[in-house]
This record gives C-alpha cells, structure tokens and sequence, in this order.
C-alpha cells in the first residue's frame, strides 16, 4: 500500500518521534564529556573511571547495532523501536542514581544497549513510511540534521545542566523525551516487519562484543597494568581469536551479521577505515579537550560547554557544504579536505599552556569541527557506492558502527596517553601528555588524506563492481539505492547530504 495508507500529517508525526529518538542518543555521545571533571571529583576516579563512561556507552551502541537492525526486520519495528526507548530511558534514570563510577560505566551499557535499538530501527521505519522517492529523501536529511544537532547541543546542554543543577541532570533530560518519544510511537508509528528478515547470528553477535570491549579494556587498562601484562596480552588474545572466529564463521552463513564481501569493494573498506580514523580523531579530540579546558585552564562547565559551540556549529556547517562537493566531484576533495582540517585543528593544540589565548584555542575548534563535518557526507557516499539496493541500508549501518568504534578507540587511546605520563590531573604534567595525544589525533586526520587519496582512485571505484557479481540477484547499479537516485542515475546534493548524516 503505497505509503502505507498514512496521511501527510501523519507521516511528519512519525519523522518527529525518530527524530526526538535520534536527538536523545547522540546528545548523549557529546553530553557526558563536559560533566567528567565533576564526575571525577565526585567519586574520586581515575581517567581510566572517566574513559569507562564514554568508551562503555560507544562500544555497546556498536556492538548491538547490526543486531537491532536484524532484530528489527523479524519482530517489528515500531515494537523493537518501543523496546529501545523503554531501556534507554531506564538506563538513564540508572546513571542518574550511579553510586560509584564502575556502576555508572555499567548503567550506561544499558542506555547504549536500547539506543542501539533506536538509530538503525527508526532509519527502517522512515523508510517504510516515506516511500516516495523525493520525501524520503528530504525526510533522511530532517532526521540526519537531528544528529548533527544532539551532538552539537550535547556540550552546551550538559554545560548548563552541571553549572546550574548537577552533573546526574544530564542523564534526567533524556526521560521526559524518552517517555513522549514512546507514547506517540504506540499511537502514531505504524507496525511493520521484513517480508524477508535476515535470521540471528549469535556466534557473530558474540565475537563482535568480545572483539570490542577485549581491545578497549585492554587499551584502557594498560597504563595500570603494565602494556606487557598477562592481563593485557591475554584480552589483546581474545581480540584476536574473536576476529579469527569472525572472519571464519561469517563467510559460512547466508546472513552474516557482516557481510565481509563487502570489503572487496575498496571504498567501502576505505570509508570503513576512515570513519573509525575521524571519530577516533573526534573521541579523543572532546575527551582530552574537556580535560583542559575545566581542570587546566579551571573554566566552568558552562564556560566549556560554551567554548564547544564553535566546534558543533562547524560541524554543522561543514556537512551541507560537503555533500555538495561530494554530489558535484565525488568524494575524494572533501575527504582530502577533511582529513587536513582535523589534522590542522589537532596540531595546533601542541603549541597550548595554561595561559594561551582562548581565541587561539578556539580557532582550533573551528578547524577541527569543520573538518570532522566534511568528513560525514563522503563516509556514508562510498560506503553505500555500488552496492546493491536491498544490502545499502546494511552498509551504510556498517558505517555508522564504525563511527562508534572509532569514538571508543579515540577515547581509550587518547586517554591511555593521558593516564601513563600524569598520576594526577597537574596542569604540568597533563599538558606535557597532551601532546602526544594531540599528534595521535593529528594522526588520525592524516590517515584520513592517505586512506580517502587512496581508496578514491579509478582503479579503487572499478573494485565497487566486483559487489554486482557477488549478487548478481540484486541490482548493484548506482551508487545510492536506486529508490533514492535522480533520473539521471547518479546521486544529487541533497541525497548525498542526507546520506551523509546518518
């Protein structure tokens, strides 16, 4: 039934409800970095207690969005969405209620675990609901802007939730969004399901969890356990069977929880690659950055929330533009672009003290969100690039899973710089790690130029072809699915800004 029987009306009231969805959990990624001075004068942690916070929320939200997706498909949408909601909302009251920052590194594993429910699962219900070519696309750019909004406000919010009542506040605004985000879902979401659903994967599901949190607890824990450790080397040995069994298993199965031929598709491993390398570069970027502005250069939580704007608003900025240079050249000059913007942003912080000009901090921001929006348009453009219609939405999840690798790795690397030269939070000494924290991340910009020169090549985009004989049932003729290309077969601006926010 062509857009499912519902009314104009209707339809906006759906894309409001994924949007308050999407707004509560990115928030949620930027909001926490602005309490962690509070959090840890609170309960007295360590910066491996402060990584916890972060890198516990982003490697559960990656862990669990392919399965959501698949999830999904089976069960019901808007009943998997509901679900979501009820379990992020919980778990937001939970950290709220936190004792100790172990417990509240556990609590927002819960959040993470029904915010991977939300993401994924309300993309599908846009889809389905907006089945005219020209509103879904102008639908995925309202519900893309909603992410680039949550993250950008993140800061500023949780700013003035600390200064003005207390750290746990940033947690409470999530529950009265969370609860009308659920009750207009029972009225006004429609139910649907897969004809076709791809079937659960435990043992995939199972490594992937295993991978990820093995190599962040390691990361993260190695400044106090020693890099050569038994309880280092043994969680870097889970990773590492975990991911042998990943790439043993998932070929095998005729619904892989990843579909690893898709990496013989040079930009879509590149965009994979890059996407990790941005958000690594913005994680650690805001995780250290908090740090200094509050506890160094003893700012507010409100004064460092406001110092953040710079960084949302170009992050902002960027993306529009850059999805019109990606649908007028492709992708390879924004990704140049990109990669040298953070790198830029990230270099300039090895030149700052106690006492440098705020202007100049600042100007670091600008470059480094102009950058990190750039990035966004051109990640989602070549991952989903050749792809057949009915595995693009798959693909573009694998991007956004990505993201949310790279933030915990950013996090957990960046901090493990922090935490093996300071035994305490001294402006002397965390200056001194900052540094090369700041050059990791100026690293991480860097691979983003070499990875985005490389994969955009000729040679690189003839390898997206291989993707059309892998299945050869599907159509893998454009580079967007096909229900959201122009008439001219190629993808416009507005597509390529839409798909490049989600």
């Amino acid at each position: 039934m062509t857009d499912m029987g519902l009314s104009r009306r209707r339809k906006l009231l759906v894309l409001g409800i994924c949007c308050m969805s999407l707004l509560i959990v990115s928030m949620d990624t930027t909001i926490v970095n602005v309490a962690l001075p509070s959090i840890s004068r609170d309960f007295g942690a360590p910066i491996s207690g402060l990584q916890w916070t972060i890198d516990a929320y982003a490697v559960v939200l990656a862990s669990f969005l392919l399965l959501s997706g698949s999830t999904a498909d089976r069960i019901g949408r808007r009943r998997t969405f509901q679900t979501g909601l009820m379990i992020f909302v919980g778990g937001s009251l939970l950290c709220s209620l936190a004792p100790s920052v172990g417990w509240l590194a556990v609590f927002r594993m819960v959040q993470a675990l029904g915010g991977s429910m939300l993401n994924p699962v309300a993309m599908s219900i846009i889809t389905n609901v907006f089945t005219e070519p020209t509103e879904r696309i102008r639908a995925i750019g309202v519900w893309g802007g909603a992410a680039g909004i949550g993250t950008g406000l993140g800061p500023l919010v949780g700013g003035i939730l600390v200064e003005f009542v207390d750290w746990r506040a940033i947690f409470w605004i999530n529950m009265p969004i969370g609860v009308v985000a659920l009750t207009a879902a029972a009225l006004f979401v429609p139910e649907s399901k897969s004809p076709h659903p791809r079937r659960i994967d435990p043992l995939g599901q199972l490594a992937m969890v295993v991978l990820l949190a093995s190599c962040m607890y390691a990361i993260i824990e190695a400044p106090n356990a020693g890099w050569r450790s038994v309880q280092t080397l043994s969680l870097f040995g889970a990773a590492a069977v975990a991911l042998a069994v990943l790439l043993i298993h998932e070929p095998r199965r005729t619904d892989p929880l990843i579909e690893l031929r898709f990496f013989r598709s040079v930009p879509f491993a590149g965009a994979t690659l890059i996407a990790i390398s941005a958000y690594s570069a913005f994680g650690g970027f805001l995780f250290m950055n908090t740090l200094y502005l509050q506890t160094i250069r003893g700012l507010s939580a409100l004064q460092a929330g406001l110092c953040t704007v710079p960084l949302g608003l170009t992050i902002l900025i960027g993306a529009p533009i850059s999805g019109r240079i990606v649908g007028r050249y492709g992708p390879r000059p924004s990704l140049l672009l990109a990669g040298t913007m953070i790198g830029v942003g990230a270099a300039m912080l090895l030149f700052i003290d106690v006492n440098t000009v705020l202007v100049y901090v600042l100007a670091s921001y600008l470059a480094f969100g102009l950058g990190q929006g750039l990035a966004n348009p051109p990640i989602t453009y070549t991952a989903v690039s050749g792809m057949p219609r009915s595995h693009a939405g798959v693909a573009s999840a694998v991007a956004t899973t990505s993201r949310n690798v790279g933030i915990s790795l950013g996090v957990a690397i960046v901090g493990s710089i922090l935490s093996t030269h300071i035994s305490a939070i001294v402006p002397i000494d965390f200056l001194a790690a900052s540094r090369p924290a700041s050059l990791v991340i100026a690293g991480f910009g860097l691979a983003v130029v070499l990875v985005g020169a490389a994969t955009t090549t000729t040679w690189a985009r003839r390898t997206s072809e291989r993707i059309a004989y892998l299945f050869p049932e599907e159509d893998a003729g454009g580079t967007l699915p096909r229900d959201i290309r122009d008439a001219g077969g190629g993808p416009n601006r507005e597509e390529i800004y839409a798909a490049g926010e989600q």
